[in-house]
Protein backbone atom coordinates (compact mmCIF):
# COMPACT_ATOMS: atom_id res chain seq x y z
CA UNK A 1 0.00 0.00 0.00
CA UNK A 2 0.84 4.01 -0.24
CA UNK A 3 1.19 5.84 2.66
CA UNK A 4 -2.23 7.74 2.18
CA UNK A 5 -3.99 4.23 2.14
CA UNK A 6 -1.44 2.43 4.95
CA UNK A 7 -3.17 5.67 7.31
CA UNK A 8 -6.34 4.44 6.60
CA UNK A 9 -5.98 0.90 6.47
CA UNK A 10 -2.99 -0.49 8.02
CA UNK A 11 -2.83 -1.98 11.10
CA UNK A 12 -5.95 -3.12 11.62
CA UNK A 13 -8.22 -5.23 8.85
CA UNK A 14 -11.36 -6.13 9.94
CA UNK A 15 -13.38 -9.29 9.21
CA UNK A 16 -17.13 -10.28 8.13
CA UNK A 17 -19.36 -8.32 11.02
CA UNK A 18 -15.96 -6.51 12.71
CA UNK A 19 -16.57 -3.32 13.81
CA UNK A 20 -15.06 -0.87 10.82
CA UNK A 21 -13.07 1.28 12.81
CA UNK A 22 -10.51 -0.22 15.26
CA UNK A 23 -12.21 -0.63 18.51
CA UNK A 24 -11.04 0.97 22.12
CA UNK A 25 -10.09 -2.16 24.28
CA UNK A 26 -10.16 -0.69 27.57
CA UNK A 27 -9.23 -3.62 29.88
CA UNK A 28 -6.06 -3.63 31.58
CA UNK A 29 -6.15 -7.17 32.01
CA UNK A 30 -7.24 -10.38 29.32
CA UNK A 31 -8.56 -13.67 30.46
CA UNK A 32 -6.97 -17.57 29.47
CA UNK A 33 -8.83 -21.08 30.12
CA UNK A 34 -5.61 -22.25 31.96
CA UNK A 35 -2.62 -21.29 33.53
CA UNK A 36 -0.40 -23.34 31.04
CA UNK A 37 -1.39 -20.89 28.78
CA UNK A 38 -0.86 -17.55 30.85
CA UNK A 39 2.79 -19.51 31.57
CA UNK A 40 2.99 -19.56 28.41
CA UNK A 41 3.05 -15.78 27.52
CA UNK A 42 4.81 -14.74 30.32
CA UNK A 43 7.90 -16.93 28.82
CA UNK A 44 7.61 -15.22 25.82
CA UNK A 45 6.66 -18.41 24.42
CA UNK A 46 3.28 -18.08 22.46
CA UNK A 47 2.17 -14.20 21.24
CA UNK A 48 -1.20 -13.15 22.82
CA UNK A 49 -1.82 -10.44 25.11
CA UNK A 50 -1.59 -10.30 28.94
CA UNK A 51 -1.31 -6.72 30.71
CA UNK A 52 -1.66 -3.50 28.68
CA UNK A 53 1.59 -2.02 30.44
CA UNK A 54 2.95 -4.90 27.87
CA UNK A 55 0.49 -4.80 25.10
CA UNK A 56 -2.96 -3.74 24.60
CA UNK A 57 -5.11 -4.89 21.37
CA UNK A 58 -5.36 -0.96 20.95
CA UNK A 59 -1.95 -0.45 21.10
CA UNK A 60 -1.13 -2.95 19.16
CA UNK A 61 -3.23 -1.86 15.80
CA UNK A 62 -1.30 1.65 16.60
CA UNK A 63 2.07 0.26 16.86
CA UNK A 64 1.62 -1.33 13.67
CA UNK A 65 0.58 1.43 11.76
CA UNK A 66 3.73 3.41 12.38
CA UNK A 67 5.85 0.24 12.01
CA UNK A 68 4.46 0.57 8.28
CA UNK A 69 4.39 4.26 7.94
CA UNK A 70 7.97 3.91 8.43
CA UNK A 71 8.80 0.52 6.96
CA UNK A 72 10.08 -1.03 10.21
CA UNK A 73 9.37 -4.86 11.31
CA UNK A 74 7.95 -3.31 14.38
CA UNK A 75 6.99 -0.18 16.84
CA UNK A 76 6.82 -0.34 20.33
CA UNK A 77 4.49 2.99 21.97
CA UNK A 78 5.37 5.41 25.07
CA UNK A 79 3.48 7.35 27.15
CA UNK A 80 5.09 10.42 25.57
CA UNK A 81 7.98 11.15 23.01
CA UNK A 82 10.54 11.63 25.91
CA UNK A 83 9.72 8.36 26.95
CA UNK A 84 10.48 6.90 23.56
CA UNK A 85 13.58 8.59 23.33
CA UNK A 86 14.65 7.46 26.84
CA UNK A 87 13.56 3.41 26.08
CA UNK A 88 15.59 4.02 23.23
CA UNK A 89 18.57 4.36 24.25
CA UNK A 90 18.78 2.65 27.50
CA UNK A 91 17.84 -0.33 26.06
CA UNK A 92 21.03 -0.14 24.30
CA UNK A 93 23.38 1.18 26.71
CA UNK A 94 23.95 0.84 30.46
CA UNK A 95 26.17 1.74 33.23
CA UNK A 96 29.76 2.30 31.42
CA UNK A 97 28.85 2.71 28.43
CA UNK A 98 29.27 5.56 25.51
CA UNK A 99 26.56 7.65 23.44
CA UNK A 100 26.86 9.93 21.03
CA UNK A 101 23.84 12.89 20.40
CA UNK A 102 24.41 15.64 17.48
CA UNK A 103 24.00 19.08 18.95
CA UNK A 104 20.86 20.01 17.34
CA UNK A 105 18.24 18.33 19.52
CA UNK A 106 15.06 18.86 21.17
CA UNK A 107 15.61 20.54 24.66
CA UNK A 108 14.44 17.67 26.70
CA UNK A 109 16.69 15.25 24.73
CA UNK A 110 19.23 17.40 25.18
CA UNK A 111 18.51 17.89 29.11
CA UNK A 112 18.70 13.37 29.20
CA UNK A 113 21.98 13.62 27.13
CA UNK A 114 23.50 16.05 29.38
CA UNK A 115 22.22 15.14 32.72
CA UNK A 116 20.02 12.38 32.93
CA UNK A 117 22.31 9.22 31.39
CA UNK A 118 24.86 10.66 34.02
CA UNK A 119 22.91 9.32 36.58
CA UNK A 120 22.91 5.88 34.78
CA UNK A 121 26.72 6.04 34.29
CA UNK A 122 26.45 6.71 30.50
CA UNK A 123 28.55 8.73 29.06
CA UNK A 124 27.18 11.64 26.24
CA UNK A 125 29.66 13.06 23.88
CA UNK A 126 28.18 16.32 21.77
CA UNK A 127 28.95 16.21 17.87
CA UNK A 128 28.03 18.63 15.69
CA UNK A 129 26.36 16.96 12.98
CA UNK A 130 28.00 19.17 10.11
CA UNK A 131 31.39 18.33 10.89
CA UNK A 132 33.39 16.02 8.73
CA UNK A 133 33.22 12.31 8.70
CA UNK A 134 36.96 12.07 10.45
CA UNK A 135 35.80 14.20 12.89
CA UNK A 136 32.47 12.70 14.11
CA UNK A 137 34.41 8.97 13.83
CA UNK A 138 36.71 10.31 15.98
CA UNK A 139 34.09 10.91 19.01
CA UNK A 140 33.16 7.17 18.34
CA UNK A 141 34.98 5.12 21.35
CA UNK A 142 35.17 0.69 21.78
CA UNK A 143 31.73 1.24 24.46
CA UNK A 144 30.31 3.30 22.25
CA UNK A 145 26.68 2.11 21.90
CA UNK A 146 24.72 4.35 19.64
CA UNK A 147 24.44 8.17 17.70
CA UNK A 148 21.58 10.18 17.75
CA UNK A 149 20.27 12.89 15.80
CA UNK A 150 16.76 14.48 14.64
CA UNK A 151 15.73 14.27 10.71
CA UNK A 152 14.72 18.00 11.41
CA UNK A 153 16.06 19.61 14.85
CA UNK A 154 13.85 21.42 17.13
CA UNK A 155 13.91 24.04 16.70
CA UNK A 156 17.24 24.87 15.00
CA UNK A 157 15.55 23.29 11.87
CA UNK A 158 19.04 21.89 11.09
CA UNK A 159 18.42 18.76 8.50
CA UNK A 160 20.29 15.90 9.30
CA UNK A 161 22.33 14.15 6.67
CA UNK A 162 21.01 10.57 7.41
CA UNK A 163 22.80 8.47 4.78
CA UNK A 164 26.16 10.00 5.63
CA UNK A 165 25.66 9.66 9.29
CA UNK A 166 24.80 6.07 9.49
CA UNK A 167 27.51 5.26 7.32
CA UNK A 168 30.11 6.42 10.02
CA UNK A 169 28.23 4.49 13.02
CA UNK A 170 28.02 1.13 10.47
CA UNK A 171 31.43 1.51 9.57
CA UNK A 172 31.84 1.14 13.32
CA UNK A 173 29.16 -1.08 14.52
CA UNK A 174 27.25 0.97 15.96
CA UNK A 175 23.40 1.60 15.24
CA UNK A 176 21.81 4.90 14.09
CA UNK A 177 18.65 6.60 16.36
CA UNK A 178 16.98 9.24 14.57
CA UNK A 179 13.84 10.89 16.09
CA UNK A 180 11.33 11.74 12.77
CA UNK A 181 9.08 13.89 14.97
CA UNK A 182 8.60 17.25 13.23
CA UNK A 183 9.09 15.26 9.35
CA UNK A 184 7.22 12.26 10.01
CA UNK A 185 7.01 9.20 7.58
CA UNK A 186 4.75 11.67 5.52
CA UNK A 187 7.78 13.64 4.67
CA UNK A 188 10.85 11.16 5.70
CA UNK A 189 11.34 7.42 6.49
CA UNK A 190 14.91 7.58 8.07
CA UNK A 191 15.08 3.57 7.71
CA UNK A 192 15.57 4.54 4.02
CA UNK A 193 18.83 6.08 4.36
CA UNK A 194 20.34 3.93 6.65
CA UNK A 195 19.19 4.67 10.08
CA UNK A 196 18.35 2.00 12.64
CA UNK A 197 15.90 3.00 14.94
CA UNK A 198 13.51 5.60 14.34
CA UNK A 199 11.51 7.93 17.66
CA UNK A 200 8.66 10.01 17.43
CA UNK A 201 6.92 12.34 19.65
CA UNK A 202 3.71 11.44 18.71
CA UNK A 203 2.45 13.95 20.41
CA UNK A 204 3.46 16.20 17.43
CA UNK A 205 2.04 16.02 13.62
CA UNK A 206 1.25 12.16 14.22
CA UNK A 207 -1.69 13.27 16.82
CA UNK A 208 -1.82 16.88 15.77
CA UNK A 209 -4.59 18.07 17.43
CA UNK A 210 -2.93 18.68 20.70
CA UNK A 211 -5.13 16.14 22.18
CA UNK A 212 -3.05 12.96 22.75
CA UNK A 213 0.85 12.71 24.56
CA UNK A 214 2.53 9.73 23.26
CA UNK A 215 5.76 8.50 21.66
CA UNK A 216 7.10 5.77 19.57
CA UNK A 217 9.83 3.90 19.30
CA UNK A 218 10.40 1.80 15.64
CA UNK A 219 12.63 -1.00 15.07
CA UNK A 220 14.15 -1.28 11.47
CA UNK A 221 15.28 -4.86 12.30
CA UNK A 222 18.47 -4.61 9.71
CA UNK A 223 20.92 -4.09 12.46
CA UNK A 224 23.23 -6.92 13.26
CA UNK A 225 22.83 -6.72 17.57
CA UNK A 226 24.86 -10.04 17.35
CA UNK A 227 28.73 -8.48 16.27
CA UNK A 228 30.10 -8.15 19.49
CA UNK A 229 28.78 -4.97 20.67
CA UNK A 230 25.85 -5.59 22.39
CA UNK A 231 25.83 -8.64 25.17
CA UNK A 232 22.55 -8.24 26.02
CA UNK A 233 21.24 -9.43 23.03
CA UNK A 234 23.62 -12.30 23.01
CA UNK A 235 23.57 -13.49 26.68
CA UNK A 236 20.94 -15.14 28.67
CA UNK A 237 18.36 -13.00 30.40
CA UNK A 238 17.93 -14.19 33.80
CA UNK A 239 14.33 -12.75 33.85
CA UNK A 240 12.89 -14.80 31.49
CA UNK A 241 14.93 -18.55 32.49
CA UNK A 242 17.67 -17.63 29.98
CA UNK A 243 16.06 -16.08 27.15
CA UNK A 244 18.29 -14.95 24.46
CA UNK A 245 17.09 -11.82 22.55
CA UNK A 246 19.17 -12.78 19.14
CA UNK A 247 17.86 -16.23 19.44
CA UNK A 248 14.21 -15.61 20.09
CA UNK A 249 13.56 -12.92 18.43
CA UNK A 250 16.25 -12.73 15.20
CA UNK A 251 15.33 -9.22 13.70
CA UNK A 252 13.28 -8.03 15.72
CA UNK A 253 15.40 -8.06 18.87
CA UNK A 254 15.98 -4.73 19.58
CA UNK A 255 12.22 -3.90 19.32
CA UNK A 256 11.32 -7.22 21.68
CA UNK A 257 13.72 -6.50 24.45
CA UNK A 258 12.03 -2.89 24.54
CA UNK A 259 8.93 -4.23 25.24
CA UNK A 260 9.26 -7.06 27.42
CA UNK A 261 12.21 -5.92 29.68
CA UNK A 262 11.67 -2.13 30.03
CA UNK A 263 8.17 -1.50 29.37
CA UNK A 264 7.87 -4.57 31.48
CA UNK A 265 10.11 -2.70 34.22
CA UNK A 266 9.25 0.98 33.74
CA UNK A 267 5.93 1.14 32.57
CA UNK A 268 6.01 4.31 30.68
CA UNK A 269 2.80 2.76 27.94
CA UNK A 270 0.12 3.93 25.91
CA UNK A 271 -3.33 3.49 26.91
CA UNK A 272 -6.07 1.91 24.82
CA UNK A 273 -7.59 5.35 25.00
CA UNK A 274 -4.64 7.60 23.72
CA UNK A 275 -3.72 5.02 21.26
CA UNK A 276 -7.53 5.09 19.46
CA UNK A 277 -7.22 9.31 19.20
CA UNK A 278 -3.23 8.96 17.81
CA UNK A 279 -4.60 6.66 15.42
CA UNK A 280 -7.33 9.34 14.12
CA UNK A 281 -4.68 11.95 13.92
CA UNK A 282 -2.59 9.03 11.61
CA UNK A 283 -5.19 8.81 9.06
CA UNK A 284 -5.17 12.32 7.97
CA UNK A 285 -1.71 12.68 8.46
CA UNK A 286 -0.34 12.97 4.86
CA UNK A 287 -2.95 15.96 3.66
CA UNK A 288 -2.13 17.82 6.88
CA UNK A 289 1.52 17.82 6.28
CA UNK A 290 1.23 18.73 2.48
CA UNK A 291 -1.03 22.22 4.14
CA UNK A 292 1.59 22.70 7.28
CA UNK A 293 4.50 22.57 4.83
CA UNK A 294 3.07 24.68 2.15
CA UNK A 295 1.91 27.10 4.59
CA UNK A 296 4.64 27.45 6.59
CA UNK A 297 7.20 27.94 2.88
CA UNK A 298 4.88 30.77 2.07
CA UNK A 299 4.84 32.35 5.54
CA UNK A 300 8.91 32.08 5.51
CA UNK A 301 9.15 33.31 2.10
CA UNK A 302 6.83 36.88 3.25
CA UNK A 303 8.76 37.07 6.71
CA UNK A 304 12.13 37.17 5.22
CA UNK A 305 11.30 40.43 2.75
CA UNK A 306 10.34 42.49 6.30
CA UNK A 307 12.38 44.87 7.46
CA UNK A 308 12.00 43.92 11.14
CA UNK A 309 12.87 40.60 10.67
CA UNK A 310 17.01 40.01 11.08
CA UNK A 311 16.90 35.91 9.99
CA UNK A 312 13.96 33.61 8.86
CA UNK A 313 15.48 29.56 9.23
CA UNK A 314 13.30 27.32 6.95
CA UNK A 315 14.94 24.33 5.27
CA UNK A 316 12.69 24.82 2.14
CA UNK A 317 13.51 28.06 2.08
CA UNK A 318 16.17 28.90 -1.43
CA UNK A 319 19.12 29.34 0.26
CA UNK A 320 18.57 27.99 3.71
CA UNK A 321 21.87 26.26 4.73
CA UNK A 322 20.36 23.09 5.08
CA UNK A 323 17.90 23.36 1.33
CA UNK A 324 20.09 20.92 -0.48
CA UNK A 325 19.81 18.31 2.17
CA UNK A 326 15.95 19.09 2.98
CA UNK A 327 15.55 18.87 -0.72
CA UNK A 328 16.98 15.22 -0.85
CA UNK A 329 15.24 14.24 2.36
CA UNK A 330 12.38 15.79 2.60
CA UNK A 331 11.03 16.20 -1.08
CA UNK A 332 7.79 16.64 -0.54
CA UNK A 333 7.97 19.58 2.01
CA UNK A 334 9.82 20.89 5.28
CA UNK A 335 6.87 20.59 7.20
CA UNK A 336 5.41 23.27 9.36
CA UNK A 337 7.78 24.90 11.57
CA UNK A 338 10.21 28.00 11.48
CA UNK A 339 11.85 30.29 13.28
CA UNK A 340 12.37 33.82 13.31
CA UNK A 341 15.17 35.97 14.85
CA UNK A 342 13.76 40.24 14.96
CA UNK A 343 15.62 43.24 15.21
CA UNK A 344 15.79 43.97 18.89
CA UNK A 345 16.41 40.07 19.95
CA UNK A 346 14.87 39.29 23.24
CA UNK A 347 13.23 41.96 24.08
CA UNK A 348 11.42 42.81 20.58
CA UNK A 349 10.80 38.77 19.80
CA UNK A 350 8.56 38.93 23.35
CA UNK A 351 6.27 42.13 22.96
CA UNK A 352 6.14 40.79 19.50
CA UNK A 353 4.40 37.46 20.61
CA UNK A 354 2.37 39.93 22.86
CA UNK A 355 0.87 41.27 20.14
CA UNK A 356 -0.44 38.64 18.93
CA UNK A 357 -3.66 37.44 18.39
CA UNK A 358 -4.92 34.39 16.49
CA UNK A 359 -1.47 32.89 16.75
CA UNK A 360 -1.85 31.16 20.15
CA UNK A 361 1.70 31.24 22.56
CA UNK A 362 1.78 27.75 23.50
CA UNK A 363 4.31 25.12 25.20
CA UNK A 364 3.53 23.24 21.65
CA UNK A 365 4.33 22.63 18.07
CA UNK A 366 3.17 20.68 15.54
CA UNK A 367 -0.72 21.32 15.74
CA UNK A 368 -3.23 21.88 13.57
CA UNK A 369 -3.39 26.02 14.85
CA UNK A 370 -0.52 28.30 14.42
CA UNK A 371 1.27 28.57 17.44
CA UNK A 372 4.22 30.53 18.71
CA UNK A 373 7.36 30.25 21.48
CA UNK A 374 10.21 31.66 22.59
CA UNK A 375 12.53 28.45 23.24
CA UNK A 376 15.19 30.10 25.39
CA UNK A 377 12.38 30.77 28.05
CA UNK A 378 10.64 27.57 27.81
CA UNK A 379 11.62 24.65 26.08
CA UNK A 380 14.90 25.18 26.65
CA UNK A 381 14.62 27.20 29.56
CA UNK A 382 17.55 24.25 31.36
CA UNK A 383 20.05 24.94 28.95
CA UNK A 384 22.63 28.20 29.65
CA UNK A 385 23.85 30.40 26.87
CA UNK A 386 26.83 28.80 25.60
CA UNK A 387 24.33 25.11 25.66
CA UNK A 388 21.66 27.15 23.83
CA UNK A 389 24.29 28.05 21.39
CA UNK A 390 25.28 24.29 21.11
CA UNK A 391 21.76 23.58 20.36
CA UNK A 392 21.16 25.90 17.72
CA UNK A 393 19.17 28.37 19.71
CA UNK A 394 19.67 31.99 19.50
CA UNK A 395 18.23 34.00 23.07
CA UNK A 396 16.03 36.00 20.48
CA UNK A 397 14.87 33.17 18.73
CA UNK A 398 10.69 32.51 18.17
CA UNK A 399 9.31 29.04 16.92
CA UNK A 400 6.07 29.65 14.70
CA UNK A 401 4.44 25.83 14.36
CA UNK A 402 2.14 26.88 10.98
CA UNK A 403 -1.11 25.51 11.29
CA UNK A 404 -3.96 24.90 9.08
CA UNK A 405 -5.78 28.17 8.91
CA UNK A 406 -5.75 30.19 6.06
CA UNK A 407 -1.81 31.27 5.23
CA UNK A 408 -3.21 35.10 4.78
CA UNK A 409 -4.41 35.43 8.27
CA UNK A 410 -1.33 33.67 9.52
CA UNK A 411 0.30 36.41 7.65
CA UNK A 412 -2.42 39.61 8.95
CA UNK A 413 -2.06 38.77 12.33
CA UNK A 414 1.71 38.67 12.39
CA UNK A 415 2.17 41.94 10.25
CA UNK A 416 -0.12 43.92 13.07
CA UNK A 417 2.03 42.01 15.60
CA UNK A 418 5.12 43.51 13.89
CA UNK A 419 3.70 46.73 13.43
Amino acid sequence: MELFTKCLHAGYSPQNGQPRVAPIVQSTTFRYDSAEQIASLFDLESSGFFYSRIGNPTVDMLEQKIASLEGGIGALCTSSGQAANLLAILNLAKNGDHVISSTNIYGGSFNIMTNILKRFGIETTLIDQDANDDAIAAAIKPNTRLIYGETLANPALSVLDIERIAGIAHAHGVPLIVDNTFATPALCRPLEYGADIVTHSTTKYMDGHAVQLGGAIVDGGSFDWTNGRFPEFVEPDQSYHGLVYSDAFGPAAYIAKARVQLMRDMGCCQSAQGAFYTNLGLETLPLRMQRHSENALRLAKWLACQPRVQKVSYPGLPGDKYHALSRKYLPHGASGVLTVVLEGGREAGVKFINKLKLVSIETHVADIRTCVLHPASSTHRQLQDDQLALAGVEPGLLRISTGLENVEDIVADIEQALA
